[in-house]
């Protein structure tokens, strides 16, 4: 495996969040929202950040066998310190997942394990978020006296 292919996607996932830390500064210190929205943006930006960095730079669907093995000289991808020769490579694109086959009969996954684990939390916490604030936005628009919607 590739330098690139190993230090990518944690240095794609700072990156994101770096980038995406700017903006979302200049509009929570000028639009003062709610916790609820603060965590929804955040969630978000964690999604796409592990998605980002899941792909590995492009890698995944560009040159798969680049990113389970190093080429030999014989144009076969190995495995790094072993005999064993890639076979196939499965992706998919949602949820993440590069599956490298090898001839020893044994597979591998070359995403990090923490990359569907960081965008399924940064989705569950921009979905419950959002569903706490229709529900707050549903009780404010409700009348105190009657309960009927203005």
């Amino acid at each position: 495996m590739s330098l690139v292919a190993f230090f990518g996607p944690p240095a794609i996932t700072v990156l994101l969040f770096a980038v995406g830390a700017v903006p979302y500064a200049l509009w929570a210190s000028r639009r003062k929202p709610s916790r609820q929205a603060r965590w929804a943006v955040i969630g978000i930006a964690a999604a796409i950040a592990a998605y980002g960095a899941g792909t590995v730079y492009g890698l995944a669907f560009t040159n798969a066998f680049a990113v389970c093995g190093d080429e030999s000289g014989s144009g076969l991808y190995v495995d790094a310190g072993s005999e064993y020769v890639l076979t196939s490579v499965s992706v998919d694109s949602f949820p993440l997942s590069i599956t490298c086959h090898w001839t020893g009969g044994y597979s591998t996954e070359a995403v990090w394990f923490w990359v569907p684990i960081l965008m399924y939390v940064g989705l569950v916490c921009a979905v419950a978020c959002s569903a706490l604030l229709l529900v707050g936005r549903t009780r404010r628009l409700r009348s105190p006296q009657d309960g009927s919607v203005q």
